[in-house]
């Protein structure tokens, strides 16, 4: 996979900063929010600088038990090709049932028949889309009960099943550790990290006893230890810093990407 280096998810409230930060290797954009026919100015601006974007989709529910959309599947594969993108992502999740959309990135049951129906989806998918696929680990609230495999095995079979990439997220790792009790370090050991696509990291903050995955607050440093513990077993081909709301200053945005580089090149040597 190619070598992308330092981004960070491209907003329309950040348009200005994100052309402005120094040290901004690639940009990731939210698929569903771009329309092919104009894309944003400011995307296009990266786009003349040779900055790589990369479509991320948030719509796709993969993990559903219902057909994949291929409206939706054939819009991320549109905007992939309007942007030259080198690989487009997802989830493994489910967003829609029965009817009904939930509004949030659902966890899979981690059954083998639920993986069966998550390789069809991302088959089906993968004939419709132009570049390789990429899939995110979630944060997940809770443990569907009866589950045959860890969250590691699980993604580690749907690679080897699918030829999918994977996209690591540390920071919903570090949501797992704190809300189910899960262990980023075994989830490390039992993915093929030979098929990592790149890494988000991200903010959040404790409410009672849950940690919120918000994208809206600073990086922890346990979030930031994750994802050195990544990069000690090996080198990521890139790191993204994602943030949707609560937008902080340029100042204190470049200092996350500037401490996300520290922990990448000092693996690096």
């Amino acid at each position: 996979m190619k070598d992308l280096g330092v981004g960070i998810g491209w907003r329309s409230e950040i348009d200005l900063t994100v052309e402005r930060l120094p040290g901004v290797d690639f940009v990731e954009i939210v698929a569903e929010n771009i329309h092919t026919g104009h894309l944003p100015e400011s995307v296009t601006i990266l786009l003349e600088r040779g900055i790589p974007v990369l479509p991320h989709a948030v719509s796709l529910s993969l993990g559903g038990a219902e057909e994949v959309d291929l409206k939706r599947v054939d819009h991320l594969a549109s905007v992939a090709e309007a942007v030259g993108a080198p690989m487009v992502s997802d989830h493994v999740c489910f967003v829609r049932a029965g009817g009904l959309d939930s509004g949030h990135l659902m966890p899979v049951p981690r059954t083998r028949d639920a993986l069966d129906v998550l390789v069809a989806n991302v088959k089906r998918a993968q004939e419709h889309l132009p570049v390789p696929l990429a899939l995110e680990n979630v944060a997940a609230l809770l443990e569907w009960p009866d589950g045959e495999l860890t969250e590691g095995q699980f993604l580690a079979e749907l690679v080897e099943r699918t030829d999918c990439w994977l996209l690591v997220d540390v920071a919903n790792l570090y949501a797992n550790a704190r809300n189910i009790g899960t262990d980023p370090q075994r989830f490390l050991d039992e993915i093929p990290l030979e098929r990592l696509a790149y890494v988000h990291v991200a903010g959040g903050e404790q409410h009672g006893d849950i940690y919120h995955d918000t994208h809206a607050h600073a990086v922890l440093p346990e979030v930031l230890d994750v994802l050195d513990e990544l990069c000690s077993r090996v080198a990521p081909p890139g790191v993204l810093l994602e943030r949707d709301d609560n937008y902080p200053s340029d100042a204190e945005i470049s200092a996350e990407l500037a401490a996300i580089r520290a922990v990448v090149d000092k693996h690096r040597g």
